[in-house]
């Protein structure tokens, strides 16, 4: 699980630093810091507070604990690579493809061992599960909705770039995350 924290978090600070956004609750937490004085790591859990109630409901606590602990590994380890990995003149596309690619690992991986980084994905690992939608496509439709209300505070070109990432991340999910893959 620390590995996948580290991946998705490395991902949204390269997509912070890109001043784009990508899907789910990650997403919206990126884009409330264009809209709000609160940085990601105070809106990614307060972002994601209504979801671990629907997790604990339809998931069980052993998944939401472990969600939890990924969404506050992902919060506190955000500043930790601004400090420690800054990227003063990043490539725009580059850091939304990579940022995206690394995010999209990172969820996988926490997906493999029972785990989310909570809101959007549980709710698609949900319908996975109940209706035998991909994870991917779901979280794809969702993600397309925070994307375009990226047009409310970030410049067109980085929502269009935000928008190629989020279908990247989405990409990754829905070719790699199968129902059943992961049991023994």
């Amino acid at each position: 699980m620390l590995t996948g924290t580290i991946l998705a978090s490395l991902g949204l600070h390269l997509l912070e630093t890109a001043e784009a956004v990508t899907g789910g609750t990650a997403g919206l937490a990126l884009l409330l810091t264009h809209a709000s004085p609160l940085s990601l790591s105070w809106l990614f859990p307060l972002v994601n507070l209504p979801f671990f109630a629907l997790a604990a409901w339809n998931k069980g606590w052993a998944f939401t604990l472990r969600t939890l602990l990924a969404v506050l590994a992902v919060s506190a380890l955000a500043p930790l690579h601004a400090a420690m990995a800054p990227v003063p003149e990043l490539d725009p596309t580059y850091g939304v493809v990579a940022g995206n690619l690394l995010a999209g690992v990172g969820l996988l991986i926490l997906f493999r061992h029972g785990a989310s980084l909570g809101g959007f994905n549980i709710l698609a690992l949900l319908l996975q599960e109940r209706s035998g939608l991909r994870a991917g496509y779901v979280q794809m439709g969702m993600d397309l909705c925070v994307v375009l209300a990226a047009l409310t505070v970030v410049p067109v070109q980085n929502v269009l770039l935000s928008t190629l990432g989020a279908v990247v991340l989405n990409l990754v999910l829905a070719f790699n995350h199968r129902p059943g893959r992961y049991r023994a």
